[in-house]
């Protein structure tokens, strides 16, 4: 699976103007992995990267789209800015400028609104301290100023990890995580910043004043509110042989974060729970547990020491912990959330709830505070002494990953319930808290299918390509969610962050969401780390796109070629990556269950055609290409004046390839 690294001129139209889409780019490899349910119906394709050449750096995270320009604006954490990137060809994005926020601070996430008012979360040097917001204009990469995330001291606000705008344009938010110091000696609050901007047009940034934070100190012991049986709360019972304890506000974590209906969804991912802010009033008016898959009847592969895929039944809950949070109104006219269920453990040189299945009970074993790891009780999932013993074995259950936060009986001398981290799955929930579809299995199902395909290895991990490696832990790690609507249908497109790639659904009807297409841009004959050695290998970057991690959908009415577009940013191969859909709804294919109309009628993608027309167009252009090739081969003059009636997009390619 060779890399195309040299543009080649491919032509190919859409009904409304012409496009060159050229599937030569920088690390978009040969043969990508692609899977569809119905391939006439829906198609995705990689078919352009930008690269910046930094392995596992954190250099291509978080993305989004400014139409007015055509620009991608990407998170590179491994220079502590944002990478502004092209895509008028999207074909061949190009770097055009990048905007900083400064020396020793770090930027977590990036949004723009409709106007170009472009704002960023900001890390400072130490995570605990308070966080802030960076306003730039998109259209200039123009720098307009920056507000802090508390207000007036009263509020850390710390840990800003992704940003938001609201629809109507009138405010920013921000997801504050307030992770805890590695040592545990300061543990920040968990919040929401909410932030007024200038109204649209006005390019500014706003004020201090404007800032308001929803914090969650009415959910502590002493607060008016009583916190949902299900969430979360956990932390060390003492450091440095001291007693710890932290309020409920200090251990709830926001992470990703939404609008839908006028209200704020964040999830909280450590806690495995969703917070309901107001915007208006900036407070926290709900939260809601999002519960457990339960393994023994949803099947997944827990071992990466059997040599073999066996996904099956084992008596574990996975935690769903999501990640990324979208919010969308399906037809039925409900709100719901769709969230990639990633899973996350605390992990700090202070406390870790991190232990393997088979370490229960083992008296070599200890906890954080080295303390002997109970074992599991007796007759656990009703097995013998001598069946929980073989559950234990590395090439069974022994090597998954469980929590030792949860699980205990009641004087905590054994566990009676195993929650791993993760459900390897993505989930849709109503904006009350109920869910409504779950994927289950499905992810490690179609990747084991497409192993025995030998289109790529499964449960890989995002920095190496071992067969297995992710099994134990976490397997693909769905995180990245984006949502698109083409031609009256709702599709999720879900990152893997480890094995990679790109899951669709059609989400129109929630309750019942069906798998469409699977896509990933990377060349599995390539593992950039090597396997005896455990070192970087010199052609990691042939390896294609590595460790998935922001998505952001654009419609093909803001597409600079006319077709729906999905851009991922790749944190590991630090690679900005556009796919391009086509095909998600052809003429008499169906109704549409938006307005009852023949689907393709009207639509974000009516700029789309069927692959037979598309065809004729493009030998139409290459019979021009080689018309106007002989005419400035005989009549140069005549030549370059069919040249300049050539849109400017089209012409450069044309002039590479003429002679």
């Amino acid at each position: 699976m060779a890399l195309r690294r040299t543009a080649v001129a491919l032509c190919a139209a859409t009904a409304t103007s012409l496009a060159l889409v050229a599937p030569a780019s920088a690390l978009v490899v040969e043969n990508p992995v692609t899977d569809f349910a119905n391939a006439d119906d829906f198609q995705i394709t990689p078919i352009g990267s930008y690269d910046t050449g930094q392995f596992d750096e954190g250099a291509a995270e978080i993305v989004d789209f400014y139409a007015a320009e055509n620009i991608v604006l990407t998170v590179n954490a491994q220079s502590g800015s944002i990478d502004v990137i092209s895509i008028t060809d999207p074909a061949n994005p190009t770097k055009v400028g990048d905007v900083s926020a400064g020396d020793d601070v770090g930027i977590n996430s990036v949004t723009v609104r409709e106007d170009g008012l472009a704002v960023a979360a900001v890390e400072p040097a130490d995570k605990t301290a308070e966080g802030e917001m960076l306003f730039f204009d998109a259209n200039t990469s123009e720098v307009l100023g920056k507000v802090k995330l508390g207000n007036n001291g009263e509020h850390d606000a710390a840990l800003p990890d992704m940003v938001g705008i609201s629809a109507d344009g009138r405010y920013a938010f921000v997801a504050n995580e307030g992770e805890p110091a590695e040592n545990y000696s300061f543990d920040p609050e968990g919040s929401v910043s909410i932030i007024a901007l200038p109204e649209i047009g006005d390019l500014r940034a706003p004020a201090q004043s404007d800032v308001r934070v929803a914090d969650f100190r009415a959910y502590n012991e002493d607060g008016p509110r009583e916190l949902p049986e299900g969430v979360r709360i956990f932390g060390p019972a003492e450091v440095d042989g001291a007693e710890y304890s932290t309020t409920v506000a200090q251990n709830l974590e926001p992470e990703y974060i939404t609008e839908v209906g006028g209200k704020l969804y964040t999830t909280l991912q450590e806690n495995n729970a969703v917070a309901v802010v107001d915007v208006e009033t900036a407070t926290v008016t709900n939260i809601f547990p999002l519960g457990t898959a339960d393994h023994s009847q949803v099947p997944l592969d827990a071992s990466d020491r059997d040599d073999r895929i066996n996904i099956t039944e084992w008596p574990v809950r996975g935690i769903h912990q999501p990640d990324s949070i979208v919010g969308y109104t399906a037809n039925d006219g409900g709100d719901y959330v769709v969230m990639a269920n990633e899973g996350d453990a605390r992990d700090w040189d202070a406390y870790s709830e991190e232990a393997r299945i088979k370490h229960l009970g083992d008296p070599d074993e200890t906890d954080y505070a080295d303390n002997p790891l109970p074992g599991i009780c007796e007759g656990f999932a009703g097995m013998s002494a001598e069946e929980i013993e073989e559950f234990q074995a590395d090439e069974n259950a022994g090597r998954l990953n469980i929590t030792i936060a949860d699980g205990l009986n009641e004087d905590g001398t054994c566990f009676n319930e195993l929650y791993s981290f993760g459900s390897r799955s993505f989930s849709i929930f109503s904006t009350d808290g109920t869910e409504v579809f779950n994927s289950g299995s499905e992810f490690e199902e179609i990747t084991a299918r497409l192993h025995e395909q030998g289109k790529l290895v499964f449960n890989a991990g995002h920095d190496e390509g071992w067969f297995d490696s992710r099994s134990d832990n976490k397997g693909p790690e769905p995180e990245g969610v984006a949502l698109g609507h083409i031609n009256g249908r709702d599709y999720a497109f879900i990152g893997l962050e480890r094995v990679g790639g790109i899951f669709v659904y059609d989400i129109t009807d929630p309750a019942n969401a069906s798998y469409v297409a699977y896509v990933n841009n990377r060349n599995f004959d390539v593992s950039a780390i090597d396997e005896e050695s455990e070192e970087l290998v010199d052609n990691w970057q042939d390896a294609g796109d590595l460790g998935a991690e922001g998505l952001v959908f654009i419609p093909a009415a803001d597409s600079p070629n006319g077709n729906d577009l999905v851009v991922v940013g790749n944190e590991v191969s630090g690679t900005t990556t556009v796919f391009e859909i086509t095909g998600a709804v052809t003429e008499g294919s169906g109704e549409d269950p938006a307005d009852g109309s023949a689907a393709g009628s009207s639509s974000s993608s009516e700029s789309s055609v069927s692959s037979s027309s598309g065809l004729l167009v493009v030998g139409g252009l290459i019979a021009l290409i080689a018309a106007i090739g002989g005419v400035i081969a005989s009549t140069p003059a005549i030549g370059q004046l069919l040249m300049s009636l050539i849109p400017p997009h089209l012409r450069d390619h044309i002039e590479d390839i003429l002679p």
